[in-house]
């Protein structure tokens, strides 16, 4: 993608300008799409035409969180313009045989909203810059009085359909997600074989641990936009302002459902787990109660074994010809009654 795209989007038209005008439009407002390198470049340059235009440039902290790929969701305000952080999932996301490293793969994107001038910094190959460059244009001359069917009115409007975007990204990942923890609650459960895929099951509970804390960070994120609207009630007209509020209210549903499709994600896992020690212990007392059983059955054997073995020439049937087999049927009639017995009371077999 270029380093720095223009887009002046107004209602009924959108234009690509190749350079920063002198002036901002009379009407709409300017779309200033730039990856994190290309802001890097061409940063004194933005920061003259924003001190120019509307005599309020970036503060350096917030030109340090929007360069921060690492940052997390968060959200800050000044009198001139709004600052947002959203992270979004990496594509690595959709490959079948990737880790749980990559599955939930994030990258910033940073937004700084002004009244009439929007700048979003993005990482390289953004999906979310491509989608909305490859949808705007649809939109042009649409008469649909919907939200999502027409080109957005305002800054905020655009930020708020993009962080929709990235947001319905994490809802799109929740089938994978379920996927991939049914097959390792399987395995867990199987009892023909053990487990041993241990690392991926810890890996997976991180990676969930760590998807909750980026969808709490993400709901705080929007909730402090809300908040910050309704400090400022003039920034817009109140019917705009109040379609922005649901906007963002959607915003903040769509991440509710994530936190509570992952929290029901962890709570099966852990349940999934204990299901396993719970499975492997009550197979070891089934085995242990088997053994104890036959142990049991062969005491009174060996006893009588032990009895005939003795070196005195006075035992009873031993000297007589049928003595060794009495002595059998002996052993055997013990041995058939006290396995009947100990079947009786359940102690051996398959039946709980």
């Amino acid at each position: 993608m270029a380093e720095l795209q223009i887009l002046h989007v107004q209602r009924g038209g959108l234009d690509s300008l190749p350079a920063l005008p002198d002036e901002l439009p009379a009407s709409g407002f300017l779309w200033l799409a730039v990856t994190r390198e290309g802001l890097k470049r061409q940063f004194p340059m933005l920061q003259a035409r924003l001190a120019h235009w509307l005599r309020a440039p970036l503060m350096d902290l917030h030109v340090s969180d929007l360069l921060n790929e690492q940052l997390p969701s968060h959200f800050e305000s000044t009198q001139a313009y709004d600052l947002m952080v959203l992270r979004r999932l990496a594509a690595a996301r959709q490959a079948e045989g990737a880790d749980w490293a990559q599955l939930i793969d994030t990258r910033a994107v940073g937004f700084a909203v002004f009244e009439r001038l929007l700048i979003s910094v993005h990482p390289d190959e953004c999906p979310v810059l491509g989608y909305f460059q490859e949808r705007l244009p649809l939109l042009v001359g649409s008469e649909d009085v919907r939200g999502s069917h027409r080109l957005p009115l305002s800054p905020d409007e655009l930020m708020l359909r993009m962080l929709n975007h990235m947001v319905d990204s994490y809802l799109d990942l929740r089938r994978l997600l379920s996927r991939r923890h049914a097959e390792l609650q399987q395995d867990l459960l199987n009892t023909r074989q053990p487990f041993e895929d241990w690392p991926a099951l810890l890996a997976a509970r991180d990676a969930l641990h760590g998807l909750e804390e980026l969808c709490e960070d993400q709901h705080a994120a929007v909730q402090e936009w809300l908040d910050a609207q309704s400090e400022f009630p003039d920034r817009v007209g109140s019917a705009d302002q109040e379609a922005l509020r649901v906007r963002a209210r959607d915003v903040q549903e769509h991440i509710e459902r994530v936190l509570s499709h992952i929290r029901r994600l962890t709570a099966n896992t852990e349940s999934a787990v204990q299901m396993h020690y719970a499975a492997v212990g009550h197979r070891t007392n089934s085995i242990m109660k088997v053994l104890t059983a036959l142990t049991a059955v062969f005491l009174p054997l060996n006893l009588i074994t032990g009895i005939f073995g003795m070196n005195f020439d006075a035992l009873p049937l031993i000297h007589a010809r049928e003595g060794a087999w009495i002595a059998l049927g002996l052993m055997a009639c013990v041995g058939l009654g006290l396995g009947w017995w100990f079947r009786r009371k359940r102690y051996l077999g398959s039946r709980p």
